[in-house]
């Protein structure tokens, strides 16, 4: 059921119901080609159904099968370790399942997960009454099915971006960066009464940003992520501990909620 309820997600975010499925040694893979979207998902013995989209070019990483969010929680945090590496504090967007969300930087996790083996998912206050809820996985490689996402979205298979994300603090900066001039975006015109996109850049000597790229957004076609990545045009920022025109290249990332008021 759980994985049926991440499924009927994707489907809405795909606007279509058209289905070709895959079902082999590998992770699932459900292709709606006439909406350009693919997804790949594998069901766990925990009850927790993992996936990974790409519709018509935006990507997104899914969990279901969570404890429910209480009514007012938009932002949950889940704290991942893949294999031996250290635990990884990871932000994830509530949807209107409130036992399904949504991760701010999808394709990290995906080129982190298709390797396969032990993961651990601990979900802050879901064993009730304060109690941390923590669930052992050891998740199939996935050959082929998290690759064709990642490249149906035209992300790489593997990114050196990724090494310089863990430097990116709650605030979006790095310890000591703060903004000069943060991005000021509007809200794009769209059905939508709310939607967030999630946007990196790396950082300039000058403290202006460049290379900036789209994590994440949903919903997938209200137009917040390329309206998110206009207002970085003009963003800078300032390190104090620096000196002016010679700052260290590093990521820096940032939210927008969007509410229409």
């Amino acid at each position: 059921m759980r994985s049926k309820a991440l499924i009927t997600l994707f489907l809405v975010a795909g606007s279509g119901a058209a289905l070709a499925q895959d079902v082999t040694d590998d992770w699932e893979v459900i292709r709606q080609p006439e909406n350009k979207s693919v997804f790949a998902f594998v069901p766990t013995t925990t009850g927790l159904t993992i996936g990974f989209r790409c519709v018509d070019g935006v990507y997104g990483a899914i969990i279901g099968g969570l404890p429910e969010a209480s009514r007012n929680t938009r932002i949950r945090t889940l704290t991942i370790t893949v294999g031996d590496d250290e635990p990884d504090d990871s932000r994830w967007s509530v949807t209107t399942d409130r036992t399904v969300a949504l991760a701010d930087y999808p394709a990290r996790l995906a080129r982190e997960l298709r390797e396969g083996g032990p993961v651990s998912i601990v979900i802050p206050g879901g064993g009730g009454e304060g109690r941390n809820l923590r669930h052992n996985l050891v998740l199939p490689a996935s050959s082929t099915a998290i690759d064709e996402t990642l490249t149906a979205c035209g992300r790489l298979l593997e990114d050196p971006r990724d090494a310089l994300l863990p430097e990116i603090t709650e605030s979006g900066l790095p310890d000591g960066v703060t903004w000069a001039r943060a991005p000021r975006p509007t809200y794009p015109r769209n059905n939508y009464a709310e939607g967030y996109a999630v946007v990196t850049c790396v950082v300039q000597p000058d403290g202006g940003v460049h290379q900036c790229e789209v994590e994440s957004e949903f919903p997938t076609d209200g137009g917040f992520g390329r309206n998110a990545l206009r207002a970085t045009d003009d963003a800078r920022i300032v390190s104090p501990g620096e000196a002016s025109g010679q700052y260290a290249p590093r990521m820096i990332g940032f939210r927008v909620n969007y509410v229409m008021r």
